[in-house]
Formats: structure tokens, C-alpha cells, sequence
């Protein structure tokens, strides 16, 4: 990250908004696969994807893109079309674990590099 305490400052600013973003992302992620509404997810997880790459997240980004796939009836890697909307939800429900695990892993570290808000 940055050494300059002003510096350290806008960003932190940016990773804890980040942070807010993503809790509020999740609740809506959970929300839609409950109504297995696939094309929010796939919204969603183009979403929160952009924010995560921002901040070099990878893993995080990595598995929004996945969800962003699934949600729009692909593969994985976006490629191959999977017309079978059970199958893409429960892909994306296998993508949403580790998919948090990231997240929270992540948020640890920033928390502890930046210290309290």
C-alpha cells in the first residue's frame, strides 16, 4: 500500500468503503439465490468483481467473475453456454463459500494494515 500518511488516509477511505460495499453485496447475493433470481446474480457478481479488481483482490474477483458466468447461463469461464438454471444456481451457491472466505481473509489483512476507522 501507500507510505504517506494522507496517502494511507484516501485509500483507507476506499478499502473501507469497499468493505461496506461487499458486506451489502453478500445480503443481496443471499437474497437472490434464495428467489434463484440468476440475472441479479450475475449483476451482482459483475459488480462487486469491478470493486475487488480495483483493489487487487483477485480471489475475490476471480469468483464474482465465476458468479457472473453462472448467472448468465455459462461456464465458469464464460465460454460454454449451461442453459440448465438449477445447475448455474448451485454453482454459484458452490461459489459463494469460498467466495466469503476470501472476502473475510482479505478484510483481516486490510483491517490489520490500516488499524481502526
Amino acid at each position: 500500500m501507500d507510505d504517506d500518511e494522507e496517502e494511507r488516509e484516501f485509500s483507507k477511505s476506499i478499502v473501507f468503503g469497499f468493505f461496506e460495499q461487499a458486506e451489502a453485496t453478500f445480503v443481496k447475493m443471499d437474497a437472490s439465490l434464495e428467489s434463484k433470481d440468476v440475472a441479479q446474480l450475475s449483476s451482482l457478481g459483475h459488480f462487486l468483481k469491478g470493486s475487488s479488481a480495483t483493489l487487487g483482490l483477485t480471489k475475490v474477483k476471480d469468483a464474482c467473475e465465476k458468479i457472473q458466468h453462472f448467472g448468465a447461463y455459462k461456464d465458469e469461464t464464460g465460454t460454454i453456454e449451461v442453459p440448465d438454471k438449477e445447475l448455474c444456481l448451485e454453482r454459484i451457491k458452490e461459489t459463494m463459500e469460498p467466495l466469503k472466505q476470501d472476502y473475510a481473509e482479505a478484510e483481516t489483512i486490510l483491517r490489520r494494515f490500516y488499524g481502526p476507522t
